[in-house]
C-alpha cells in the first residue's frame, strides 16, 4: 500500500511539471505575437535667441605683396672623382649590392675643412711612416763617415749652424726617402763607395778620426805668447805660494788683525773730491799704478787724465780723442803709465800719457765691453758684443786669440793676478774661467740668473767675485769649483766688482742703485754704504796701496773717497 501511493505522488509531479512549461512556451508566443510602439521622445522647452543689432559689413583690405629676401649661397662642394669601374669592381664591400655602393660613393660631398684635415692625417702617416723606415736603416754615428755619405748622395755635407745629431738625422731622412720611393740603387752604390774607400785607405781614416775633437791651430805668435804667459804666471805663482806659507807658519803674522786694520780704514771712507767729469755720463774709470794718474772716459767718446796728487781737487791734464763712438771703459796698465780705451766703434786704442795713439787694435764685429791689461802688461783682453773676447799684443798689435764660448754676448774680463788664468762673463748669465797656458776653458760657473757684467780675481788667487743685473755678487771658491757665498748687494744690477788689489781684504760693488758698497773678505758682511751720486754708478777703481776708492756715474761726477786716516796723515805730512 505503501509503495503504490509513492508511485502515484511522482506521477503527479511529473505531470505538474509538464504543464507548467506548456504555459511558459504559450506565453511566449503570445508576446513574440503583439507588436511593440517607440515611445516620443522628449524635446526640451525652445529658447528664442536674443535681438542682436544689425552691424554694418567690414570692407575688405587687398593683401600687400612684400619681397622675399635673398636666398644664401652656398660655398661650390668639391665632389671626389667617381672611382673607375675596375677599381669599384675589385674593391671589397660588406654590403650585397655594390652597385648601389659604388653610386653612394660617387655622391659623397667633402667639406674644405675635411680635405685639409684628411691631408694633415696622410701627411702625419707618411712622416710616421718615413721615420718607422729610417729607424730601421743603419746610419753612420761618426760625423766624417755621414758627411761622406752625404757627399756621395749628392747633398750637401753640411748646413749653416747644423750639428752633428741634426746632420745625421738629416741623413736618415734623406737614406728612407730614397728607400721610399725605390732608389736602392743609388743608396747601395753610395754604401759600396764608403766600404771601397774604407778598404782602401783605412790608416787615413784613423788618422783623420784621431784628430777630432775639431779645434784651431793657433799662429806661431800665440805660441810664443802663452809659452811667456807660462814663465810669466810659474814665477809669479811662487812667490805668491811662498809669502802665503810664510805668514801661516810665522807666529808674528796675525792676519785677522791686519784685516780688522784694512776693514776699520775702510769704515772711514768719507767723499774727500768730487769733479764735474765730461759733459755726457762717464762711463769708465781707472787709477794709474802709482795711483798718481787717474783716467775717466764717456759717453762723448773722449778720454781724460787726471792728477791725483793735489787732493781735496783732481785737476784735469790731458783729453784723448780718437773715438768716433761713446768710450765704453778705460784701463792703465800695470807696468807703464800706458791707457787703453774701449768704444762702441769695434776698436780699442792704446795712449801714452802725452795723448799720443800708439796702438789701434781692429777686428770685433760688434761694439766693444770692458778691458783689462795681463799682468804682465804685455797682452790686452778686450771683449764685445760679438760674443768673443780677444787677447792683443801690445808691441805688434796683433790679435793673438779670438776666443768663443759664450752663447751671447760677452761684458766683463779680468786677469788673474798669476797671469795664468782670464775670466770672462757675458749676457749669457755666465762667467767662464780660462787657462792662457793652454787656451781651455776650466771653469763654467753658473749660478746668476741674469746677466753678468762684472768679474774680479782676488789677489789670494783662489777666490772669484761676480756681479750681475739679478742684484746679487756671487763669490766663487776656484778650488772648490762652485759657489762659496751669495751676497744680496743691491736693489738694482750691479755695474762693476773690485777686489782691493793689495790683499783682497775687502771687496767693492758698484750698482744702478747710485750707491757703492764695501763688503768684508772675510764674512761678506757689509762695511760702508758710499751713497752720495745722484744717478747710476757705472765703474769704480782702487789703488794699489787701498787708500783711495773712485767712482764715476751718469751724473757726470767724478767722486774720490779716502780713509780720514790717511787725510790726517797728509795733513801731517803737509805740516
Amino acid at each position: 500500500m505503501g509503495v503504490e501511493e509513492d508511485l502515484e505522488d511522482l506521477n503527479a509531479l511529473a505531470e505538474s511539471t509538464d504543464a507548467a512549461v506548456d504555459g511558459q512556451a504559450a506565453l511566449a508566443s503570445a508576446v513574440d505575437s503583439v507588436t511593440l510602439q517607440p515611445a516620443p521622445p522628449i524635446l526640451p522647452p525652445v529658447i528664442p535667441p536674443p535681438a542682436v543689432p544689425v552691424v554694418a559689413p567690414v570692407p575688405t583690405i587687398p593683401p600687400v605683396l612684400r619681397p622675399l629676401a635673398p636666398l644664401p649661397i652656398r660655398p661650390p662642394v668639391l665632389r671626389p672623382p667617381a672611382p673607375k669601374r675596375d677599381e669599384a669592381g675589385s674593391s671589397d664591400s660588406d654590403s650585397d649590392h655594390d652597385g648601389t655602393a659604388a653610386g653612394s660613393t660617387a655622391e659623397y660631398e667633402i667639406t674644405e675643412e675635411s680635405r685639409l684635415v684628411r691631408e694633415r692625417h696622410e701627411k702625419a702617416m707618411q712622416d710616421l711612416m718615413m721615420k718607422r723606415r729610417g729607424a730601421a736603416l743603419a746610419v753612420p754615428t761618426n760625423d766624417k763617415a755621414v758627411r761622406a755619405r752625404l757627399r756621395r748622395l749628392g747633398e750637401p755635407m753640411t748646413l749653416f749652424g747644423e750639428r752633428e745629431m741634426e746632420r745625421r738625422d738629416r741623413l736618415r731622412m734623406l737614406m728612407a726617402k730614397l728607400d721610399a720611393e725605390g732608389q736602392l740603387e743609388k743608396l747601395m752604390k753610395a754604401h759600396e763607395d764608403e766600404e771601397a774607400a774604407a778598404s782602401a785607405a783605412p790608416e787615413d781614416v784613423e788618422e783623420e778620426m784621431l784628430q777630432y775633437p775639431f779645434y784651431t791651430e793657433g799662429s806661431k805668435a800665440l805660441f810664443n805668447a802663452r809659452i811667456d804667459i807660462a814663465k810669466f804666471s810659474i814665477t809669479r805663482a811662487a812667490l805668491r805660494l811662498e809669502r802665503a806659507r810664510r805668514r801661516r807658519d810665522d807666529p808674528d803674522e796675525d792676519v785677522d788683525a791686519e784685516i780688522d786694520w784694512a776693514l776699520k780704514k775702510a769704515e772711514s771712507l768719507s767723499l774727500h773730491c768730487s769733479e764735474i767729469g765730461d759733459d755726457r755720463p762717464l762711463s769708465g774709470c781707472s787709477f794709474s799704478h802709482d795711483g798718481k794718474l787717474l783716467a775717466t772716459c764717456s759717453m762723448s767718446g773722449v778720454a781724460k787724465l787726471w792728477d791725483t796728487c793735489r787732493m781735496p781737487q783732481v785737476n784735469r791734464v790731458l783729453t784723448l780723442k780718437g773715438h768716433t763712438e761713446r768710450a765704453t771703459d778705460v784701463a792703465f796698465s800695470p807696468v807703464q803709465n800706458h791707457i787703453a780705451t774701449a768704444s762702441a766703434d769695434r776698436t780699442a786704442k792704446l795712449w801714452n800719457t802725452e795723448g799720443t795713439i800708439l796702438k789701434t787694435f781692429e777686428g770685433h764685429l760688434d761694439r766693444l765691453g770692458r778691458i783689462a791689461f795681463h799682468p804682465s802688461g804685455k797682452y790686452l783682453g778686450t771683449t764685445s758684443f760679438d760674443k768673443t773676447w780677444r787677447l792683443w799684443d801690445i808691441e805688434s798689435g796683433e790679435e793673438l786669440l779670438l776666443q768663443e764660448g759664450h752663447s751671447r754676448s760677452i761684458y766683463g774680463i779680468d786677469f788673474h793676478r798669476d797671469g795664468s788664468l782670464v775670466a770672462s762673463c757675458g749676457l749669457d748669465a755666465l762667467a767662464r774661467v780660462w787657462d792662457l797656458r793652454t787656451g781651455r776653458s776650466i771653469l763654467a760657473l753658473e749660478g746668476h740668473v741674469k746677466p753678468v757684467l762684472g768679474v774680479s780675481f782676488s789677489p789670494n788667487g783662489y777666490h772669484l767675485a761676480t756681479g750681475g743685473e739679478d742684484n746679487t755678487c756671487r763669490i766663487w771658491d776656484l778650488r772648490k769649483k762652485k759657489s762659496l757665498y751669495t751676497i744680496p748687494a743691491h736693489a738694482n744690477l750691479i755695474s762693476e766688482v773690485k777686489f782691493e788689489p793689495q790683499e783682497g781684504y775687502f771687496l767693492v760693488t758698484a750698482s744702478y742703485d747710485t750707491t757703492a758698497k764695501v763688503w768684508s773678505a772675510r764674512d761678506f758682511k757689509p762695511v760702508k754704504t758710499l751713497s752720495v751720486h745722484e744717478a747710476k754708478i757705472t765703474s769704480v777703481d782702487i789703488t794699489a796701496d787701498a787708500s783711495h776708492i773712485v767712482t764715476v756715474s751718469h751724473d757726470r761726477t767724478i767722486k774720490l773717497w779716502t780713509s780720514n786716516d790717511d787725510v790726517k796723515e797728509q795733513a801731517m805730512d803737509v805740516d
